[in-house]
């Protein structure tokens, strides 16, 4: 090989490799509405995790049509299932097709909580992380939201992350849900800087917002909905206030590199798909 020949390729070897730890420099990683064995959508996002490291955070609906444990063992399991060491799950409406979401807290054990519940939280590169089950009672008074309070008052931090399936907003044919009004208002006095949902199945990041989704740079929450682990895609509704990027039809993850004092957003494509948005925030 000439010497030219071989210092360009040394350059491109150099290049991926940076490019690889890049990738890998990542505190969690994120999708819901994965699996099946009747599509190949979530195997594509599972080469995604195959090479990007952090926490792999599933935004519920993981397992379809019914998140049974025979679903979770024969369809999730070959994709997303390979990383299961490092996945800390929420729990979606498909998963309640099964009574009590009884596959869903097998297979996940205790890395989805305490049983039966769906609820948790977690410390997590300096972050405090919040996993909610929003199929469950969230209303003010409720054994959920009262932990939710109690939660966030005994783990003070100066960035925190919730995620959870059902989005407070939505551009999506389902689109926001009024279930989850009381917790967001909760988080939002609590300070939490970032949620991510599922649900609608498409890619979705909002401006940082009040309970009443106005605009609030200051103390808001940027929630994004990611539904594009695996399942087929949604078309867009009217698109919602503050929505700052939207995309229908792609699959991909949101990775998440946390900062002590604030945080880098991408969402990475299956390949073939051109979409990507990223960006970079402080927290409150």
């Amino acid at each position: 090989m000439r010497p030219l020949a071989a210092a360009l390729l040394l350059f491109a070897l150099a290049a991926c490799d940076a490019a690889e730890r890049a990738v890998d420099d990542t505190s969690l990683v994120a999708a819901g509405d994965i699996a099946s064995c009747y599509w190949r959508g979530d195997e594509a996002t599972a080469r995604l995790l195959d090479r990007i490291g952090g926490v792999v955070a599933t935004l519920g609906d993981n397992a379809y049509p019914n998140g049974s444990y025979r679903e979770y063992t024969q369809c999730y399991h070959r994709s997303w299932g390979r990383h299961l060491d490092r996945t800390r799950p929420a729990v979606g409406n498909h998963e309640y097709r099964t009574k009590d979401a009884a596959g869903y807290f097998r297979y996940f054990g205790a890395r989805a909580g305490p049983p039966g519940k769906g609820w948790y939280s977690y410390a997590h590169d300096g972050w405090h992380v919040v996993v909610l089950n929003s199929d469950e009672p969230l209303d003010r008074g409720t054994e959920q939201f009262e932990w939710l309070v109690e939660d966030l008052r005994t783990h003070p931090s100066r960035c925190t992350l919730a995620y959870f399936h059902h989005p407070r907003w939505s551009s999506g044919r389902h689109g926001g849900k009024d279930r989850v009004v009381d917790a967001y208002r909760a988080m939002y006095d609590a300070g939490v800087d970032v949620v991510l949902s599922g649900h609608d199945h498409h890619y979705e990041r909002f401006a940082p917002m009040d309970p009443v989704g106005r605009l609030d740079r200051e103390r808001g929450i940027r929630q994004f909905v990611v539904g594009t682990g695996g399942a087929p895609s949604y078309r867009l509704r009217e698109r919602v206030r503050n929505s700052e990027a939207v995309a229908a039809h792609v699959r991909g993850v949101l990775r998440l590199e946390f900062r002590p004092d604030g945080y880098e957003w991408e969402f990475v494509p299956v390949p073939g798909r051109k979409f990507r948005d990223a960006g970079r925030a402080r927290c409150n």
